[in-house]
């Protein structure tokens, strides 16, 4: 098992308590504003940035070599933007991984994209108050731009609640509006969605055209002037690395013996095991068959590591795999005996521990800028 960053690291958690510090004019790394602009580049890894600055022209010019921060473990959307936009890790707000098991119910649910289809009240599963709930409790306007297919979806009522939402097309036109919006509403928080280099990326990979394309598109946005007051951040919630189809591990039936659900993403797998299985046979067993491809740990070994934060939660111990598989370099784990085997065509994917996955930009743009 992988150790975790330094307590000391500069991490996406901490995010937005500087915002509202710089809001009130008491922060100890960001000037004060009088309105702020969170802007989430999904996807956009620190890393693979600085190896594409030629295209990002805009963001690089002022980016310093510390402006970067780690995001969370797993380095995945569901739980990164939830701890972004809580100030929670995600042994606090629940929400650790892409997939994860209710155990209530003996069912896998989707982070993302399952709140709806299987049943899962947001406001219930993820109990910790979202940054827009904190700033309208202290009398603050709170926006989240973003695309409006997102608009009303579970994860949405999980992560944005407290802000009014409103929908916009093009990354230029989310951009333009987060800046309205701060302009006209003193001491406003306002949160901007970018996506498009996250699915760029997992569809063809951080080095083909099209996602270079969507990172020039992100960049010509965001080389707008900021309203004069207004205090911007530009991140991520995680970055990714390309997985060649011949890095790709299958798990047949043979080595999924006492596995009952194989839970999160292909880089960090959560492996729920059967009632009469014995978990240390299993984690022998995978640290074996998987020896040089990916780190193998016990729920307990990992929660001990601090890799889900500081303070884990019962309601997170529960959905924590019993067995972890995090996958090194350019791996990726699937299950072989699944029928959908949709997954297998992504490229550029996340959730592990690599810096290319947990490093990610914070840029300073406006009020901010140095």
């Amino acid at each position: 098992m992988l150790p975790p960053e330094s307590a000391t690291a500069r991490s996406v958690v901490g995010v937005a308590d500087d915002l509202f510090a710089a809001l009130r004019g008491d922060s100890d790394v960001l000037p004060r504003a009088e309105s702020v602009v969170l802007v989430l580049v999904d996807g956009l890894g620190a890393i693979t940035l600085r190896a594409h600055a030629g295209h990002a022209r805009s963001l690089t010019a002022g980016m310093a070599r510390k402006d970067v921060a780690h995001t969370v473990f797993p380095s995945t959307t569901a739980a990164a933007l939830t701890s972004l936009l809580t100030g929670a890790w995600p042994g606090q707000h629940g929400l650790v991984g892409y997939r994860v098991l209710d155990r209530e119910r003996d069912l896998l649910v989707n982070q993302l994209s399952g709140w709806e289809s299987e049943g899962v009240d947001p406001l219930a599963w993820q109990a910790v108050p979202t940054v827009f709930e904190r700033a309208s409790a202290q009398g603050r306007p709170a926006f989240a731009v973003g695309v409006a297919a997102y608009a009303r979806s579970g994860f949405t009522r999980a992560t944005l609640r407290g802000a009014e939402f409103v929908a916009a097309e093009t990354p230029a036109d989310r951009v333009r509006a987060a800046y309205d919006l701060a302009a006209r509403h003193p001491g406003a928080l306002v949160y901007c969605y970018l996506p498009e280099v996250d699915k760029a990326g997992h569809r063809y990979g951080v080095d083909s055209a099209h996602w270079i394309a969507a990172l020039e598109e992100i960049d010509a946005a965001l080389a707008v002037r900021v309203p004069p007051g207004v205090g911007v951040l530009v991140t991520a919630d995680h970055g990714m690395v390309d997985v060649p189809a011949h890095r790709q591990v299958v798990l047949e039936a043979e080595h999924l013996a006492g596995v009952r659900h194989l839970g999160g993403e292909p880089r960090m797998l959560h492996a729920y095991l059967e009632p009469d299985a014995d978990a240390a046979e299993v984690v022998a067993r995978w640290r074996s068959d998987l020896d040089g491809f990916a780190d193998v740990g016990t729920r307990e070994e990992a929660v001990a590591a601090g890799l889900f934060g500081p303070v884990v939660s019962d309601a997170a111990v529960s959905r924590i795999g019993d067995v972890l598989v995090i996958s090194r370099g350019n791996v990726a784990v699937y299950d072989g005996t699944a029928a959908d085997q949709r997954s297998r065509g992504m490229v550029g994917q996340h959730g592990g521990l690599t810096p290319e996955e947990r490093q990610v930009p914070l840029i300073r743009l406006g009020a901010f800028a140095r």
